[in-house]
């Protein structure tokens, strides 16, 4: 799992600055948004992850959807298949 959360925490990074890149050439304030809520939560249940306790019961839950949201990465190269939920 440490390394799912590597990614993803990578790709909120990668994803913010291509945004913030967008919308300071052509002002693409509409697709900041629309995208930057999804991204930011994304990256929220990571942290929230790594912060749980391990007998937490909601751990396993949490785990599978930060699988599921990882999948829309599935075509970044350093995304694996083991991945999928």
């Amino acid at each position: 799992m440490d390394d799912l959360l590597r990614f993803l925490h990578a790709r909120y990074e990668a994803d913010c600055h291509a945004y913030a890149e967008v919308s300071h050439r052509f002002g693409g304030e509409a697709l900041l948004d629309s995208h930057l809520p999804m991204l930011d939560l994304m990256d929220m249940l990571a942290r929230e992850y790594e912060a749980m306790d391990p007998a937490d019961e909601r751990l396993a839950g949490l785990a599978y959807a930060l699988r599921a949201l990882a999948q829309s990465y599935y075509e970044h190269p350093d995304y694996r298949k083991e991945w999928r939920p």
